[in-house]
């Protein structure tokens, strides 16, 4: 079975191509390829389908073989992955999801894409809410992006044990379907610093739909203006919420890390 290992800012994914025929095991495999002692390594699974509303239909599975409903750093990964392969020849593409149809701009150097600008749709903020994790009192902006994230504000993310709170995030009684939660820290108005614990996965180097909540709830709570970086682990990403059409944007690099063929 042929595979490519592509990352975006470290957020790395296996991805198969299957336009034309595709495995079923799929949350199996997604555990089997995420491993990184014994699999190729990765943050979870994408595979790349036809689809009859869109350009192409991707599917994304977590490192624990759970589905999520999209990935804005393995969406730009999908971008490239179809240019680069011949797969399409346009620099705008829409791409279905379990979180609505993105469309995709594609920046092309030598003819290989090389960072790619995803509309990431309207979000849509929720109330405020506390939690009481492990003694300590956080408040919470629950931000979707077509999945679900909890934006906090902390100092020092740097030193928190987000081994030790993540899963007490992801897995509260407030989030029935589970959570992706991001611990942001605001440099100023123009750069957020984040640290993402995501559902299914633990913590990656990076989230790009987290990026975007972050941005919106950092908006919402007068501490960021509508255009920021967001700094992860893995890099910076560029996010911008338009004023007019009440879309989130994100721009953000796109690498192939190596290609192989799985033998059972």
């Amino acid at each position: 079975m042929r595979f490519t290992k592509m990352q975006g800012l470290g957020n790395d994914y296996v991805y198969l191509d299957c336009t034309k025929d595709a495995p079923q095991n799929l949350p199996e495999l997604a555990i089997k390829f995420s491993d990184r002692h014994f699999g190729i390594g990765s943050d979870g699974l994408i595979c790349i389908f036809p689809s009859e509303i869109a350009d192409f239909r991707m599917r994304m599975f977590n490192a624990d073989g759970s589905e999520g409903e999209m990935c804005g750093n393995g969406i730009r990964c999908v971008g490239k992955f179809i240019y680069d392969k011949g797969l399409t020849d346009k620099t705008f593409v829409t791409i279905e999801t379990l979180a609505g149809i993105k469309t995709l701009e594609l920046s092309v150097e030598n003819g290989c894409v090389t960072s790619v600008t995803v509309d990431m749709g309207v979000p849509v903020p929720e109330e405020p809410r506390t939690l009481e994790i492990l003694g300590r009192t956080y408040h919470l902006h629950p931000v979707s992006m077509g999945n679900p994230h909890a934006v906090t504000f902390l100092d020092g993310i740097d030193q928190l044990d987000l081994p030790a709170v993540g899963p007490h995030f992801e897995n509260h009684p407030s989030f029935p379907n589970r959570t992706n939660t991001e611990f942001v820290e605001v440099h100023s108005p123009q750069l957020l610093k984040m640290r993402v614990w995501e559902r299914g996965s633990g913590e990656t180097l990076a989230c790009g739909t987290g990026a975007c909540a972050t941005l919106v709830a950092a908006v919402l709570e007068g501490k960021a203006e509508r255009s920021a970086t967001v700094r992860l682990l893995g890099g910076d990403l560029f996010i911008r919420w338009d004023e007019t059409d009440g879309h989130v944007y994100m721009t953000g690099p796109a690498v192939t890390v190596f290609e192989g063929d799985w033998v059972e």
